[in-house]
């Protein structure tokens, strides 16, 4: 019998040569958590959602577990003029008064249900909640120091920081199949709610669960130098260099804090990806080159 050989076409020899290339990712990350922060305009261009989405879902269903945490800002701060409450940010920080609280409760509560519905259109099973559930995100009060009198502190309202962080409810939920999606609301101890940043909720998520991945999505190709250039492969040591000659400032802070002390706490690896990127979670994940910044904890 004579050999036959079967040409391929060209989309088919594509995607042959991506799955050879997205196979021993699957099988090192087989069984890991893997955090992502959802947020910017892969949250607000219904292309990029629904990519994301089966991102998400794909990723779970070659068995990794991903935990979705999601933000809000654009969508806040529409309401927010909507309503004409004013919006201000200290330190990369939304200052949160209990108006603004409401809007921030409102808002994260519907883009829960709507990233549920997505992934779960997606054919994943997903879950909302949001840290007052199970109390498993407990916090307290964030005062931030002064930048020009470093002893004085600045009161910015209803914002919290994380206390601590019972894993219980996640490790259920992914032990069950599911695909938990947690709004960034914590819990202080007499019960009152804290609007935390979404960022630093899924650093330390990332950090209690034991995630092989913390996953940032931004609006912004990564971490960029003072003439624009891409970085990658940086170290906490270079993050810290970075933000101390004014590199990195305003609302990137609250992602390099996060990434540092994930990256310090065991996360074996922090990306900070470009979320306009259509299916940028799983070419950052599933393939050698990425789509942004790359931050290892050694």
């Amino acid at each position: 019998m004579s050999e036959t050989t079967v040409a391929l076409s060209p989309s088919a020899a594509i995607m042959a040569q991506t799955l050879a290339e997205a196979l021993p990712y699957i099988k090192r990350f087989h069984g890991r958590t893997i955090v992502v922060k959802y947020g910017g305009n892969a949250m607000t261009d219904l292309a990029l959602q629904k990519s994301f989405a089966h991102d998400v879902v794909l990723l779970k269903l070659v068995g990794m577990n991903p935990v979705v945490v999601h933000g809000g800002g654009p969508q806040i701060e529409q309401m927010l003029k909507k309503l004409d409450i004013k919006s201000e940010f200290i330190q990369g920080m939304r200052v949160t008064d209990e108006a603004t609280l409401d809007v921030v409760e409102m808002v994260l509560s519907a883009l829960n249900k709507d990233i549920v519905t997505l992934i779960n259109q997606a054919g994943g099973k997903a879950v909302g909640l949001t840290g007052q559930d199970g109390t498993f995100i407990r916090a307290k009060k964030m005062m931030l120091p002064d930048q020009h009198k470093p002893e004085l502190m600045l009161d910015i309202g209803k914002v919290g920081e994380i206390a601590s962080i019972d894993p219980a409810v996640i490790d259920t939920l992914e032990s069950g199949g599911f695909i938990p999606v947690v709004a960034p609301i914590g819990v202080g101890s007499e019960g009152e709610t804290y609007n935390i940043n979404a960022d630093l909720v899924a650093g330390k998520l990332a950090e209690v669960l034991k995630a092989e991945k913390l996953v940032l999505l931004t609006n912004t190709p990564g971490v960029l130098d003072k003439s624009g250039k891409l970085l990658t492969g940086l170290t906490p040591q270079g993050i810290d260099k970075l933000v101390a000659d004014g590199t990195l400032s305003g609302g990137m802070l609250p992602k390099i804090a996060s990434a540092l002390d994930a990256a310090r706490s065991g996360v074996k690896s922090v990306h900070i990806i470009d979320g306009r990127v259509d299916h940028a979670l799983l070419l950052e994940i599933l393939t050698s080159q990425g789509v942004g910044t790359l931050i290892r904890s050694k």
